[in-house]
């Protein structure tokens, strides 16, 4: 990999971003083992010291690097609100899963799973047993409880244990081939199949 540098002087618009987005095409290029802070800073183009000057040490700026992708299923999970009432049930939820499970998503799990003390510093950030998965779960129980209100949902469907098996299968699901991702054919069919006998279709 080239090592490009922003001459001595020169103002560095927005570094954290900068490194952030220079980190993900790494994790996606090398995986969380090509992921080292030399990689980083050599692909944003800066020098090595400017990550150390923004953050305590490595570990830190993961931390960061993760809640700042996270902090897109806030995003998501807006939208899926926005969502309710519309369409069907399993279309919406075939959707924000395809969207959820894209190669950043599943790239970022990886690295969380591969670095324990990120996990253990994520955790201490935002409570949770697992980083993005127990977002993504809190997404979609909250979705279905308002399309529960709506009746569009049966008033006895265990929502507590439909969320985390849709998150659970669709990451399986995008997490287990190799090459392309499944079509949203396949995705709708095992959504039906977590969710179909709860779901009230309405004219």
């Amino acid at each position: 990999m080239e090592e490009r540098t922003v001459p001595t002087g020169v103002a560095i618009r927005d570094a954290r971003e900068q490194l952030f987005d220079a980190a993900e095409r790494v994790l996606l290029q090398h995986g969380p083992s090509g992921l080292t802070s030399r990689a980083v800073t050599t692909e944003a183009g800066v020098a090595k010291g400017v990550l150390h000057r923004h953050f305590a040490d490595f570990d830190a700026f993961l931390v960061e690097f993760v809640l700042d992708r996270m902090a897109r299923i806030d995003t998501q999970a807006a939208a899926l609100q926005e969502a309710v009432g519309t369409g069907t049930v399993v279309d919406n939820l075939t959707g924000i899963l395809t969207e959820l499970f894209g190669a950043v998503t599943l790239a970022i799990i990886r690295l969380v799973l591969a670095r324990d003390e990120l996990l253990t510093r994520l955790r201490q950030a935002r409570p949770a047993r697992m980083p993005i998965l127990s977002e993504a779960t809190a997404m979609i129980t909250s979705y279905l409880l308002t399309e529960r209100e709506l009746g569009r949902i049966a008033v006895d469907a265990d929502i507590e244990t439909l969320a985390p098996m849709l998150v659970g299968t669709g990451h399986l699901l995008f997490a287990d081939r190799e090459g392309a991702p499944p079509g949203t054919g396949v995705v709708h069919k095992v959504v039906t199949t977590v969710i179909g006998d709860v779901e009230h279709q309405r004219s």
